[in-house]
């Protein structure tokens, strides 16, 4: 049965950040995600998924200086201690917010980094955090992303995130896979979705182009959502789009979708 998300950096965004709790709840999500959540005390974050009954299925490893362009130090030869601290500042938001899964973003392979350099370092960090967390009973997961959004990126292909996890020997570290993502990189989206089950353990979704709500675009997503079924994806599915003219008056996919 498919279980939606609400991404609320994402969605809902015509409210503060704090205050899209309760929109999500009012729009009949039964959990959330988001990027991030350090620019607010863990607590404050608690207080609203308690308040309106909501899950937090996931949110990301500190990734850098956003602001400024960057999407995660995980290849940063000069920044491993940075992202090890970001690692225990993850865990300690995670058990107060009860979310069972963070995503690391590589993050843009360095000027005058060697693609060797860059990929020994993300290996190291992925296997220290896979590690960390596995303690803690929370699973890492890396995320593949186009490079016409993000030129640059360090990992685009859920081969290359497969290959990732076979070199870290890590058994806590998996797939969120992107279907707006993959669809740019390489389409073939049900097959490749099955071929690699056993490594997803996330889904989000966008149309594409624009990576506006399902049914703007180009991908069949009744199809698509039917399939995870039949094919046993057991995870949520996180709306991560742009909604084409506003959140609540673009819901109207789910419903149109048979969800």
């Amino acid at each position: 049965m498919t279980k939606l998300a609400a991404n609320l950096t994402m969605l809902f965004t015509e409210l503060p950040f704090l205050e899209r709790f309760r929109a999500a709840a009012q729009a009949n999500f039964k959990a959330v995600e988001f990027l991030f959540p350090y620019a607010f005390e863990p607590a404050q974050i608690a207080e609203q998924l308690r308040k309106n009954e909501l899950e937090l299925v996931l949110h990301n490893l500190p990734a850098g200086n956003w602001e400024a362009g960057e999407r995660g130090i995980a290849c940063h030869p000069d920044r491993v201690n940075e992202f090890r601290q970001g690692v225990d500042d993850a865990i300690r938001y995670a058990k107060v917010l009860g979310v069972k899964q963070l995503n690391c973003l590589v993050g843009i392979q360095p000027q005058g980094v060697s693609a060797a350099a860059a990929r020994e370092t993300l290996v190291a960090n992925l296997k220290f955090a896979a590690d960390k967390l596995q303690a803690e009973g929370i699973v890492l997961l890396i995320e593949p992303i186009n490079y016409f959004d993000i030129p640059g990126f360090f990992l685009n292909t859920t081969k290359q995130a497969a290959e990732l996890i076979a070199a870290t020997g890590s058994n806590n570290l998996f797939i969120q896979y992107d279907i707006y993502h993959m669809q740019r990189m390489e389409g073939e989206l049900a097959n490749t979705i099955k071929a690699n089950l056993s490594l997803i353990r996330h889904v989000q979704l966008a149309d594409n182009p624009g990576r506006f709500e399902p049914g703007t675009g180009e991908i069949n997503y009744r199809f698509l959502f039917k399939y995870l079924d039949e094919i046993g994806y057991p995870g949520w599915i996180g709306c991560e789009y742009k909604p084409k003219a506003g959140t609540v008056e673009g819901l109207g996919w789910r419903a149109a979708h048979g969800l």
